[in-house]
C-alpha cells in the first residue's frame, strides 16, 4: 500500500520496513558493541516503542534485561508538551545502565521528564534510543545517543506509531499528506 486513509486522513509511504529493519540492526551493532560484557536495562516506552524495541531486542547479541512505562504527551497529531505517567517503573535501576527505547522524540518534553525522574533512582548510566528524532521540534535538549533516523517535522504512523489508536500495525512508516 502507497498510500491509507486513517480516520480523517491520508498518508503516504515513506520508510519500507526493510529500511527500518536494515537501520535497527545498525543501531543494534552500536550497542552490542558499547555494553559488551554490560547487562543493560532496556526502558521501553509503551505504546509506541514496541514495534521497535522487539525489532532491537531480536538483533542484540548482549544480555539485557527489558522492562516498560507508559508515558503519554501526545493529543492527535500534536504533542501536547504535559507528559502524565500512565504505567510506572517498578523494579531497581539503581548502579545499572539503562538504555531508554523510544519511538520518536519531538519536543524532548517526554525523554527530559525521563531522565529526571530516573535521575532520582541512581542508575549508573542512561542513554536514549529512539527509533526517529525531530531536531527542528525539539524544545529542550536532548541527547539521543541511539537516533534509527532523523526526519523532517512531519507527522508520521506506522511501525508503532500512531494517529488516535490507528495504524501501529503498519510494518512501513507513512508521512501525513497535507
Amino acid at each position: 500500500m502507497n498510500t491509507i486513509k486513517l480516520h480523517d486522513k491520508t498518508f503516504s509511504r515513506s520508510i519500507t520496513n526493510e529500511e527500518i529493519c536494515k537501520e535497527i540492526k545498525r543501531v543494534a551493532d552500536e550497542i552490542n558493541r558499547d555494553y559488551a560484557g554490560k547487562r543493560p536495562v532496556l526502558l521501553g516506552v509503551l505504546n509506541g516503542c514496541f514495534m521497535f524495541a522487539a525489532e532491537l531486542l531480536k538483533n542484540l547479541d548482549i544480555e539485557c534485561e527489558i522492562s516498560f512505562v507508559k508515558l503519554s504527551s501526545y493529543q492527535g497529531t500534536n504533542s501536547t508538551g504535559v507528559v502524565r505517567e500512565v504505567l510506572g517503573l517498578t523494579e531497581s535501576i539503581a548502579g545499572r545502565d539503562v538504555i531508554i527505547i523510544e519511538d520518536i522524540v519531538d519536543t524532548g518534553y517526554t525523554m527530559q521528564n525521563m531522565l529526571e525522574t530516573l535521575g532520582t533512582r541512581e542508575p549508573a548510566s542512561v542513554q536514549i534510543a529512539s527509533l526517529f528524532v525531530k531536531p527542528a521540534r525539539l524544545k529542550v535538549p536532548v541527547d539521543v545517543k541511539y537516533g534509527v533516523f532523523t526526519i523532517p517535522d512531519r507527522f508520521i504512523v506506522g511501525f508503532g506509531l500512531d494517529y488516535d489508536r490507528l495504524g501501529r500495525n503498519l510494518p512501513d512508516i507513512y508521512d501525513v499528506v497535507e
